[in-house]
């Protein structure tokens, strides 16, 4: 889909607030509130935008450690990895997962409420994992930059 500057408008105001009503978001853009629900429409089905969501503080809601895990797989086995992926997908402790180049081949980032319930998340989960040959852990100290608005 081809982005005009109206479209890098209204992706740039709902980035900032996705919860700014229909006529506000209109008015801000220049358009009719039905045409710019039409936009909007068209960008969700486009793929531009993926989601609507809020942006929750993990400590504040217990979850008190931070870990990026650098996972080493036993061979690229392709049904094992399916039966990797889906096993992450549905791990609550995992907030993201990325296949990368490099040395490892899985970057997750792993929030858990302390190191005891991590220990435990490598010990029931991940080291059960037949595809998963080792796991480097490097704890988060502190956040320097999350959840940015994508620049457009």
């Amino acid at each position: 889909m081809e982005l005009d500057d109206r479209d890098r408008r209204i992706l740039t105001l709902l980035q900032q607030d996705c919860r700014i009503s229909n006529a506000e978001l209109a008015d801000a853009v220049g358009m009719s509130a039905s045409a710019l629900w039409r936009r909007v429409r068209a960008l969700e089905e486009a793929g531009v935008i993926e989601r609507y969501g809020a942006v929750v503080n993990p400590a504040e809601m217990g979850l008190g450690f931070e870990a990026i895990v650098h996972v080493h797989l036993t061979r690229h086995d392709p049904d094992r990895i399916v039966e990797f992926i889906r096993a992450i997908d549905g791990c609550v402790e995992v907030q993201d997962c990325y296949a990368t180049t490099g040395q490892a081949d899985y970057h997750l980032r792993v929030l858990c409420k302390d190191l005891a319930a991590y220990n435990t998340f490598l010990e029931r989960f991940l080291f059960r994992m037949p595809a998963v040959a080792s796991a480097q852990t490097n704890v988060v100290l502190r956040t320097i930059k999350r959840n940015r608005p994508v620049s457009l």
